[in-house]
């Protein structure tokens, strides 16, 4: 089943999301996981090459089979991952193309020069994928949704920011306190979305942050690095799978 192979691509690639998709409920797995390998793939498609035109045109092949996926066509073949999304999305699938808008950022190597810029690409990508994400798991127009998609999105964002540097990703500068600002603004909005309520259970796995979100955030306020332990990290995910534990 394509959606096998799109499991297989996220076990190589983002193994923390395969596992958060697996605590989902039977009917929504299948959703996340395509949807979560759709997003690694386009990740992957906006750094295909130093070349930005390269990766633009790679971007765009995604954004193109989105749309032949919104108006009914026939995508059979193309990719493992398409297959996946018309199976579980079908025409849905379009919202997805938002993803590839998102990146084309990522395949220009433009560093950010402004923290206002950072947050609304945070915004755009994290955000719009947690916002498809919590759909996929029958929850739509949550006040939760943007602010836990925003701390988990810096947070991932800040870990890898020793990778993205050499990328020309990063920040311009990348001062001590201008990270520890964004790590501060993560986790205020893990607070926010803390103190939310009415999320059903069956969204759990869709908004959750990460193992150690929070704990990541508050190490890079401190301009710190810290490395998740396996325990920790199973211990997160028994959490989410047994008690829908999302918050972090």
């Amino acid at each position: 089943m394509s959606v096998d192979a799109a499991a297989e691509l996220l076990r190589r690639g983002d193994p923390d999301r395969l596992s958060a998709a697996l605590c989902a409920q039977a009917g929504d797995r299948a959703r996340l996981v395509s949807l979560y390998a759709a997003n690694l793939e386009i990740a992957r498609a906006a750094l295909a090459s130093r070349e930005p035109l390269i990766s633009l045109m790679r971007l765009q092949w995604w954004a193109d089979r989105l749309g032949d996926l919104a108006a009914g066509r026939d995508v059979a073949g193309q990719h493992a991952v398409l297959d996946a999304l018309a199976e579980n999305w079908g025409k849905d699938a379009g919202a997805i193309a938002s993803l590839a808008e998102a990146r084309r950022r990522d395949a220009m190597r433009e560093p950010f020069t402004e923290d206002e810029a950072l947050l609304d690409y945070i915004d755009a990508s994290a955000g719009n994928l947690m916002r498809l994400a919590a759909r996929g798991c029958g929850l739509e127009h949550h006040p939760a949704i943007t602010d836990q998609a925003r701390g988990a999105g810096l947070a991932a964002w800040l870990d890898a920011l020793p990778a993205l540097g050499p990328l020309g990703l990063g920040l311009s500068p990348a001062e001590p306190a201008r990270i520890a600002a964004l790590a501060r603004a993560g986790l205020g909005a893990l607070d926010r979305a803390r103190g939310a309520s009415g999320v059903p259970r069956r969204a759990a796995p869709a908004l959750f942050a990460g193992p150690g979100a929070r704990a990541r955030l508050l190490a890079h306020e401190r301009s710190e690095i810290i490395e998740m332990s396996e325990f920790s990290k199973r211990l997160a995910f028994l959490n989410l799978g047994f008690l829908g534990r999302w918050k972090s």
